[in-house]
């Protein structure tokens, strides 16, 4: 099968079988859906989604938690991977936001990228989500899957050199919800150290699959 074939049935299918094309992230508005992608980080959304309730409801503008310290941020989000410098994130790119961008989230790689916090991977499913751009964001289940199924090359050591790999197969309308497509795959089907191939609807053109299968 070639690498197009490849993609467009990987991609058929989870257009079959998939309704998710967003984030699992809760969120209103575009200021909450960044806040909450930065808490994401090495995070699960489940444990995000149990504390920005609280947050967003004391600090539900960039001017709002502008004027806060990340020591106060701090109590609302210590229950999450690495609070102590997701707080300071958090209020500083708030005040960015006041400062550059009069309390708006910006559209551009350029202008998120300018913030504290947020890095390529973080402003892709901003980009992605809330200004439904060609954007993809590669996290470790994206970048597990992808290796896994045959999509990216071997040589695809970081996320950026998998992210261009994607993006060279997938069709631009496609993009956004592809992302989503094999996130939520590598989060529920092609787990990190257990993989449930049996239950794999992509199993039959898996070159990962017999590996697992020796190792079961």
């Amino acid at each position: 099968m070639r690498k197009q074939e490849l993609f467009n049935h990987v991609l058929d299918f989870f257009e079959r079988t998939m309704d998710a094309t967003e984030t699992e992230l809760d969120y209103r508005n575009n200021f909450e859906l960044l806040v909450a992608v930065v808490l994401s980080a090495q995070c699960t959304d489940k444990r995000i989604n149990m504390v920005t309730p609280r947050l967003f409801a004391d600090y539900p503008t960039a001017e709002a938690m502008a004027a806060a310290t990340p020591e106060v941020i701090f109590d609302y989000i210590k229950t999450v991977s690495y609070p102590n410098n997701k707080a300071k994130h958090l209020v500083g790119l708030a005040k960015g936001l006041m400062r550059d961008f009069g309390g708006e989230v910006p559209s551009t790689l350029e202008e998120l990228t300018s913030l504290p916090g947020v890095g390529r991977k973080t402003a892709n499913v901003v980009q992605a989500v809330a200004f439904h751009k060609a954007a993809l964001a590669v996290d470790t289940h994206v970048f597990r899957v992808s290796h896994r199924l045959g999509l990216v090359p071997k040589k695809a050591t970081t996320p950026y050199a998998v992210e261009m790999a994607l993006m060279k197969y997938i069709p631009t309308s496609k993009v956004a919800a592809g992302h989503y497509w094999i996130l939520l795959h590598g989060r529920y089907v092609c787990t990190a150290r257990k993989p449930h191939c049996d239950k794999c609807g992509l199993a039959d053109v898996c070159p990962s699959r017999k590996q697992f299968a020796a190792e079961s």
